[in-house]
């Protein structure tokens, strides 16, 4: 069966976009399914900083230079234990049979990031470019239960390449007056290349005065959580209200349920039912 497939877009840059991915990821994981997401986010890469250790392949290469490598030359485990102490640590790749997993979770957490120099980033952006992430996005879904993709604000061909070849589309916005101005935005530049936005998520700031209710413009909200790389992903353990917001995003968003107990049975009997 094919995996379903989401594209997480941010209504605007610095949305929160990439956070909410590893954060779906890791808690799918958790709940014992498979997950991939890939970058299509090139120009800020921001996917391969939840890589430990060095990169090699990324996905820049495989719709340009490698187009005939398979998806796993570029598929990376996400980072959930230690992080890495900055060494030239060789890089935890789905190709190498002998890799070892990054934390004892049931299922996968796997990154296919972009990670390129400008030149090749230029090439990756080009139409022909865009069609070639289209395929390599089905070829994840072949190989995983869920799989994610990390697209910037629409405005390159390869955020269009996201939203037109993903099942489900969701926007990324701050819980915000201006975030909910943005999305209004993003919603018009997704139906012009002939896709719609499905649901949206809202990611709180905290004690944000601008900040505004979020249930009254978009379907999901997750509240703060500490915004470090390192400390990221949160959902693979943790259980407070970040975690548990996340756990809700997933289930909506791939209307499936996860393995996950909390001490709340309520919440437990709830994301299984």
């Amino acid at each position: 069966m094919q995996a379903t497939t989401l594209a997480l877009v941010g209504a605007t840059g610095g949305a929160g976009t990439t956070r909410t991915a590893v954060e779906l990821a890791a808690v799918g994981a958790r709940g014992g399914h498979d997950v991939a997401v890939i970058d299509a986010a090139f120009t800020t890469q921001g996917l391969s900083e939840y890589v430990r250790g060095r990169i090699g392949t990324d996905l820049t290469s495989l719709v340009t230079d490698d187009a005939g490598a398979s998806l796993s030359a570029a598929t990376y485990s996400i980072a959930i234990d230690e992080p890495d102490d900055g060494g030239d640590a060789e890089p935890t790749n789905a190709e190498t049979a002998d890799a070892e997993p990054t934390s004892e979770l049931p299922g996968r957490a796997d990154v296919v990031p972009a990670r390129a120099p400008f030149e090749r980033v230029a090439r990756s952006k080009t139409a022909e470019a865009a069609r070639k992430l289209e395929r390599r996005i089905d070829e994840a879904a072949t190989g995983y239960d869920a799989v994610i993709i990390d697209a910037a604000p629409v405005g390159s061909n390869e955020a269009v390449a996201a939203v037109t070849t993903a099942d489900r589309v969701a926007a990324i916005r701050p819980a915000t007056p201006h975030g909910r101005d943005a999305l209004q935005r993003l919603r018009g530049r997704v139906a012009d290349v002939g896709a719609s936005v499905d649901a949206t998520i809202a990611v709180r700031r905290g004690t944000d005065a601008e900040a505004d209710d979020a249930s009254t413009a978009t379907d999901l909200s997750v509240p703060l959580t500490d915004p470090t790389i390192a400390s990221a992903p949160t959902a693979a353990d943790g259980s407070d209200e970040y975690v548990r917001s996340v756990v809700d995003a997933y289930t909506r968003l791939f209307d499936t349920a996860l393995d996950i107990e909390f001490e709340d049975d309520g919440l437990l009997e709830r994301l299984r039912n």
